[in-house]
């Protein structure tokens, strides 16, 4: 089952993506306790909405709605840094690593399918880094790898974009992963009934056309069983929470020369199962 959370002509809502790519609105029919999808995640509703997937009538054609990000406003969004070996090779890292690295994302860095990454003023070092992200479905503590899956409500992609001088100033990942709409997350949820934990994707990111990242989620150092279990162990995890897995080596930064991202560009993050999380790049500018 794919779950797109949306803008449509009547406010926001999310609902179920068809193979004929028409949607049908969930959060009309669950009522306003119910209107977003990390509302239903956490009131454990997918079953109920699965029933209505093949047999209610479709509201809308997918093209009649703005994508937002998967989760609009996620508890926590937990991010892993330098998950592939390809990645830490490229760069001054150790190919060794005894846990995963962790930052953290705020809400207000994302955008949705087809909007526009944004460029700060405060910089031209903006990069791409194609990920698989993970939406928790089930809340827990100390979770146990092979507890895992039964956690986790689903995949989507995410281009974890980093404004790279901001994130290297200080050696803190933090300040270059957080501006306004820099990250993106979509185009939608794959439930795992679909898409199980254990099935290796391959992950893909492509500048303008151009294949910059290829990769497959079985080259994780830590997969995502383990991703949780580590995470869950120094923070509840919620319904809604998102953990972005970590990028695989290609990123611009580590070009010669350096490959940043500029306006207009458009940058595609594909996972296997999944589809196409597809943005364009703007330069922030001042207003008038």
């Amino acid at each position: 089952m794919k779950l797109v959370s949306y803008l449509s002509p009547q406010g926001a809502g999310f609902g179920v993506v068809r193979a004929d790519r028409s949607v049908v609105d969930v959060s009309r029919r669950l009522g306003p306790a119910c209107s977003t999808l990390k509302d239903a995640l956490a009131q454990a509703r997918l079953p109920e909405i699965a029933q209505w997937a093949d047999t209610a009538m479709p509201d809308y054609a997918l093209s009649q709605l703005t994508p937002m990000p998967v989760i609009g406003r996620p508890g926590k969004i937990v991010c892993v840094g330098l998950n592939y070996l390809a990645h830490r090779l490229e760069g001054p890292h150790s190919p060794e690593a005894k846990a995963p690295a962790i930052f953290l994302r705020l809400p207000e860095s994302q955008v949705g399918h087809d909007g526009n990454m944004v460029c700060p003023l405060e910089s031209d070092a903006f990069d791409f880094e194609a990920e698989v992200a993970v939406v928790i479905g089930r809340r827990g503590r100390r979770i146990a790898v092979e507890d895992a899956a039964a956690h986790v409500a689903g995949l989507s992609a995410y281009n974890d974009g980093s404004v790279r001088d901001w994130q290297s100033a200080a050696g803190q990942w933090a300040p270059g992963k957080n501006f306004p709409s820099t990250g993106a997350f979509g185009p939608w949820l794959v439930t795992t009934d679909e898409l199980p934990l254990e099935r290796p994707l391959s992950l893909v990111c492509r500048v303008n056309g151009r294949e910059m990242q290829r990769s497959s989620t079985d080259l994780m150092i830590f997969p995502i069983g383990q991703l949780i279990a580590h995470i869950s162990t120094f923070c509840t995890l919620e319904p809604g929470d998102v953990i972005v897995t970590g990028t695989p080596g290609g990123v611009g930064m580590r070009r010669s020369p350096p490959v940043w991202l500029r306006d207009g560009d458009s940058v595609e993050v594909e996972v296997e199962g999944v589809g196409v999380l597809r943005n364009t790049v703007r330069k922030e500018r001042l207003p008038n």
